[in-house]
């Protein structure tokens, strides 16, 4: 049995691999105990002169969400997932449908998209004068404050059932545990830490001067996409995608294109994995990851183990054992000053990406755990 493409996941907007990889992800979700789901009903939601963090207000922030399912009449049967880098709202389908840990005949989900995708307020959607490289600086902050005035302004909801997060979706489930502890019953973290620790930065810094020294990228003023610089950042990410283990073990082999060689199959993920990817948008994202520390929550002053200290919702905590973008060993350190805190390691050889179930035995492995911590 196949894996699922990580393209498909991560790549729900523009890219123009996405539509030939979701049938291969279809034909394997068809193989599993997984029923098949609708796509989510889409809204937007606009907050006039939203203040960010930074203390720039976005004059009209735009903020694209899903739902699936039904809001109950009591409201209390909704579960946020933030999506994650440059996703779209359709990118947690390897948790919903019966069979999944999340049945969409109980529960009523939400999937808010984060600022820089794109489709919420982007550096490549805003009007001037916060067009393109003036578009503010975001944190992670600014996102779980947008996703808050959906839930609340928009929606009427003002506890839910759970969190669920993957990668930045699982930092900005953590600014909930912190910003907002009352909010939630339960939070779900995969492949996705507190804080972006200095190796992350590190790697998350050389993906942007990959793009900058494009000179198509102009600082930013491009009248040219800068696909060099895309193609640039697409091969450091393909370097840190998957385990080293994962490489010589010949995983990639079940990725498509299939019956190709190592350069030819790298070739492609490169050309394709930020196809029609905006460069100030890829930045701006990236620029949120890098920079997030829940110790940065106002009454913190900074201090990471204090602001972990302070949680009080149960956490299913699910790091990959493999991940290069948020280590175990960053999750471990993380994990001794949460309270309460269930830390299970996902043992797998898929790097960052099993945290979303690209293999089928991850798959199995995070539903049945999220299902179970969160009934």
């Amino acid at each position: 049995m196949k894996a699922m493409n990580f393209g498909v996941k991560l790549c729900r907007n523009a890219s123009a691999v996405c539509s030939r990889l979701i049938g291969l992800s279809l034909v394997f979700l068809a193989a599993l105990p997984f029923t098949a789901r609708a796509e989510p009903a889409q809204h937007q939601f606009v907050i006039q002169n939203f203040q960010l963090e930074s203390g720039v207000t976005l004059p009209r922030a735009i903020v694209v969400y899903g739902t699936y399912g039904k809001l109950n009449a009591a409201k209390d049967n909704a579960i946020l997932l933030p999506s994650h880098f440059m996703a779209t709202n359709g990118g947690y389908d390897w948790l919903i449908g019966k069979g999944g840990a999340l049945d969409t005949t109980k529960v009523f989900l939400v999937i808010t998209e984060m600022f820089g995708n794109g489709r919420s307020s982007s550096p490549s959607n805003t009007p001037e004068p916060l067009h393109g490289p003036r578009f503010p600086a975001i944190s992670i902050r600014d996102d779980v404050e947008a996703s808050r005035r959906v839930l609340e302004d928009d929606l009427g909801i003002h506890h839910l059932r759970a969190i669920i997060g993957f990668s930045m979706g699982a930092q900005q489930a953590f600014q909930w545990a912190v910003s907002h502890p009352r909010f939630a019953d339960r939070i779900v973290a995969t492949s996705g830490t507190a804080k972006t620790w200095p190796h992350g930065y590190v790697r998350l810094e050389s993906q942007i001067r990959a793009i900058t020294a494009d000179e198509n990228f102009k600082n930013g003023d491009y009248t040219t996409e800068p696909e060099a610089g895309i193609e640039a950042t697409s091969a450091v990410w393909l370097a840190w995608l998957y385990s080293q283990e994962w490489w010589r073990q010949d995983l990639w082999k079940s990725q498509p294109p299939t019956g190709v060689t190592l350069p030819q199959f790298v070739d492609q993920q490169i050309k394709e994995f930020f196809a029609g990817a905006d460069a100030n948008d890829l930045i701006l994202q990236m620029r949120t990851w890098q920079t997030h520390d829940v110790g940065g929550t106002k009454g913190f002053d900074g201090d990471t183990q204090k602001a972990l200290r302070s949680i009080t919702t149960p956490i299913l905590y699910m790091p990959s054992q493999t991940d290069l973008y948020f280590p175990l060993t960053d999750a471990r350190a993380e994990a001794k000053f949460i309270p309460g805190v269930s830390l299970v390691p996902i043992p797998s050889l898929w790097g960052h990406p099993a945290g979303i179930g690209v293999s089928p035995v991850d798959l199995v492995f995070l539903n049945s755990k999220i299902r179970a911590f969160i009934r």
